[in-house]
């Protein structure tokens, strides 16, 4: 029982390290990113809108940007589960929305540009 125990808290370790973010590797993740979207301190709305502050945001909230209606009227919170869903499969997560984007597969990758645009703030800046 204590081997298997060992084992199981191994494991546990090992999962939890592969899956650890990398905001380093989440901004050459985000060259997929950079054709529609911008985040710092010069981030400006382009095909898509910018992406600072994105990780806790509500859906369709930045201003001057012309979201479609199944984005504005989605009622998303940017949380880290909800935008890794919508990441996947943008039309899966929000039927109706103009981001044409097929999504990404790597869950990797996905933490990793996580961790990347959880450093800009609201305004663009770095933490």
């Amino acid at each position: 029982m204590f081997k298997t125990a060992l084992a199981l808290a191994s494991l546990i370790l090992m999962t939890g390290g592969a899956l650890a973010q990398d905001a380093a590797a989440g901004e050459k993740v985000f060259n997929k990113c950079r054709a529609c979207h911008q985040v710092g301190p010069n981030a400006r709305n382009a095909v898509g809108p910018e992406l600072n502050g994105v990780i806790g945001r509500h859906s369709g909230a930045v201003e001057g940007y012309n979201y479609s209606a199944a984005n504005k009227n989605s009622g998303l919170t940017w949380d880290e589960a909800t935008f890794t869903d919508y990441i996947k499969h943008p039309r899966v997560k929000i039927p109706g929305t103009k981001m044409a984007f097929a999504g990404l597969s790597s869950e990797k990758d996905i933490t990793n540009l996580i961790a990347y645009l959880k450093q800009f703030d609201k305004d663009g800046n770095k933490s």
